[in-house]
């Protein structure tokens, strides 16, 4: 089995300043560690194509598509939110991401890869239908998903999201959509400070301690995801894959490792090959150890592929 690949150099053009976490060193990263992985074999690679602005307003307010269209910089940066800031190719660069994610839905829907990585950036499962933040702009994982139920008719799609943060954004734009069941792992207390409050049966948050490892992420998954998901019957997985909460990263202080986000996917793809004609569209979002993050997708890749 081979699994499609979709990226774009423009998506590191997009740069925040020396320092930032959320770098373009990142999409390197991936990209060395699947050379080093020996997976060529498997991996059809894709350009990333823009995504048609209409496309924006199946979960985001006109206001604030227009907003980020305005502001856009020709020069230095623009800040959208505290961590959120444009510099002149970010509204390339968010185009790029979200344009993958709704390419990699029709390549699943076509039948051209069963299973589609998005190795873009910037980010979006923090972006709300009216506001970037979080390192994200457009939410790339919403728009997939409202884009497969309004242009292919799908019934029920499922989002799982085992970033470390939770994605507040996602709840924000399907929290009510019975159609839509969002599931999010996250570490809580921690930014963006959500996730815990009462909210629609389509949303299952399972928050994780500051003190997680393998055996507390892994039950949360099995005890929560698993049978909302075998309840719910999805016809196609999303997933907002954010490496994170990986030991070596020192954004959170949960200790997952390679073999974690490897059982999460092979759970995941075992769900999609029941459910789902084996259909899985998966979009990078967090992780900021590079080498952490490289090996952990690498980790994914293979769950997805089931190699």
């Amino acid at each position: 089995m081979s699994v499609g690949i979709i990226s774009h150099h423009l998506c590191a053009s997009h740069d925040m300043g020396k320092g930032h976490p959320e770098c373009p060193a990142r999409l390197t990263a991936i990209q060395d560690q699947l050379i080093r992985s020996g997976l060529d074999f498997a991996i059809r690679r894709y350009d990333a194509n823009p995504i048609e602005p209409e496309l924006l307003s199946l979960v985001h307010d006109p206001e604030f598509i227009n907003y980020i269209f305005d502001n856009a910089p020709s020069e230095g940066l623009f800040d959208l939110d505290d961590d959120a800031l444009m510099n002149p190719d970010t509204l390339t660069a968010a185009l790029l991401a979200a344009g993958a994610a709704v390419q990699a839905v029709d390549l699943v829907m076509r039948e051209e890869q069963k299973v589609v990585f998005c190795s873009t950036r910037p980010p979006g499962h923090h972006a709300t239908k009216n506001r970037a933040m979080g390192f994200c702009f457009f939410n790339n994982i919403a728009i997939a998903a409202a884009y497969a139920r309004q242009h292919y008719h799908l019934q029920k799609v499922a989002i799982l999201d085992f970033d470390v943060h939770h994605g507040n954004g996602t709840q924000d734009i399907f929290a009510g959509q019975l159609e839509v069941l969002f599931c999010s792992t996250f570490q809580h207390p921690f930014y963006p400070f959500s996730g815990t409050e009462e909210t629609s049966s389509n949303i299952i948050n399972t928050p994780l301690s500051s003190t997680a490892g393998s055996e507390e992420f892994r039950q949360a998954v099995t005890q929560t995801w698993l049978p909302a998901l075998e309840k719910f019957e999805p016809e196609m997985l999303f997933i907002s894959a954010g490496f994170d909460a990986h030991a070596e990263d020192e954004m959170s202080q949960i200790r997952l490792y390679e073999s974690d986000y490897r059982w999460v996917t092979d759970a995941l793809r075992a769900v999609a090959t029941k459910h789902c004609k084996g259909r899985i569209v998966s979009v990078l979002e967090g992780g900021y150890n590079l080498s952490a993050l490289g090996r952990s997708v690498v980790a994914h890749i293979n769950g997805l592929i089931g190699n």
